[in-house]
């Protein structure tokens, strides 16, 4: 199958191109390279190589790209709720309005199937303690998590004969990647204890988070490419397992737990009020051949061989390339971005 990948030198890509790759894919990437400074460890088992990439922006994409591809997933998007609200209209502008063009492109091109990396931050704040599951009301609380409800409603109703979308409403991402992300909760908690040996929670930790690995988003969005059309056309699928529901306390425990002498404190309720439990039963049961391999305990031991191997420092960790909205505050300030996020040269 010929393959575009959007956002593919970001945290996930960098660890999906080469996946795909290896199940027997033509792949052909697509990334803007807002975030190529980054690189924060070598591994050629999780990363043996590199696709044919094209530079470019999402908002730029024509439909000479499209020509020859069999299928599209798209993640190319201003990546998580800070980054979303630092601009709420530039982000409906890129995640929302670019996001739903590139499937009309897709779908004019004769593109067969979309793949969609939604996100379960969509159910935003859930009333009650049953989890949600894909028939639940959403309920976003920020921009980011607004747009992947738009690009949802909007998309979805292009499936036909000859175009089959599918959503994946991905956990929280966790687990190391070349491309390292520290501004996603167990990822931010791991360096915080290899680098401080202290984690103070400003906040109670009561809110619900579930989680999933990296790895099981690239297993999750190669099955949805290879399974029967019938099971994934026009569907909606949360990405994760039931057993990695958690509270953010219990996700600094493990962590704290996993980096020995660790020392964690928690503070009060906190004002940010998302929390929801998720239900993953769905993709366990009608995506083919998907089945979750990590949990959180087993990617906090890997973070900590990682940062251990490397040396982890906090001038590394803090570093602007591996937190989304330090970067694109630098390459603004600095004139490398332009107001709207385009390259200025």
């Amino acid at each position: 199958m010929k393959l575009l990948v959007t956002g593919v030198e970001g945290y996930i890509g960098c660890l999906l191109a080469p996946y795909l790759q290896q199940r027997g894919h033509d792949l052909v990437g697509l990334d803007t390279g807002y975030y190529r400074d980054g690189w924060l460890f070598s591994d050629r088992a999780l990363v043996p190589g590199f696709p044919r990439t094209v530079n470019r922006d999402i908002r730029q994409i024509e439909a000479k790209d499209l020509e020859g591809v069999d299928a599209v997933v798209h993640m190319a998007e201003l990546s998580n709720d800070p980054l979303g609200e630092n601009d709420p209209d530039l982000t409906f502008q890129i995640n929302h309005q670019a996001s739903v063009r590139l499937a009309q492109l897709a779908k004019e091109a004769g593109v067969r199937r979309f793949v969609y990396t939604s996100s379960c931050s969509v159910y935003g704040v859930a009333d009650g303690a049953e989890p949600m599951t894909e028939q639940s009301p959403t309920n976003p609380q920020t921009a980011y998590a607004k747009c992947k409800t738009l690009v949802e409603r909007d998309v979805a109703p292009m499936a036909s004969a000859g175009f089959s979308p599918t959503f994946l409403r991905n956990a929280t991402a966790y687990g190391a990647s070349p491309r390292m992300r520290f501004d996603i909760v167990l990822n931010n908690l791991c360096g915080i204890a290899a680098t401080t040996g202290r984690i103070v929670m400003t906040s109670d930790g009561t809110p619900w988070r579930p989680l999933v690995h990296v790895l099981d988003i690239c297993q999750a969005i190669a099955c949805a490419l290879e399974a029967p059309r019938d099971a994934v056309h026009g569907e909606i699928f949360n990405v994760g397992h039931d057993a990695d529901n958690y509270q953010v306390r219990e996700i600094a425990q493990i962590v704290a737990g996993v980096y020995p002498g660790c020392e964690l404190s928690f503070g009060q309720a906190g004002a940010d009020n998302r929390s929801y439990k998720v239900s993953f039963a769905k993709i366990r049961d009608r995506l083919p051949g998907f089945a979750c391999q990590w949990d959180a305990r087993k990617g906090a031991r890997q973070l900590h061989g990682i940062f251990e191997r490397i040396g982890l420092d906090a001038a590394v960790f803090d570093a602007r390339p591996f937190t989304r909205l330090k970067q694109l505050k630098y390459l603004s300030g600095t004139g490398q971005l332009d107001e709207r996020l385009f390259w200025t040269c």
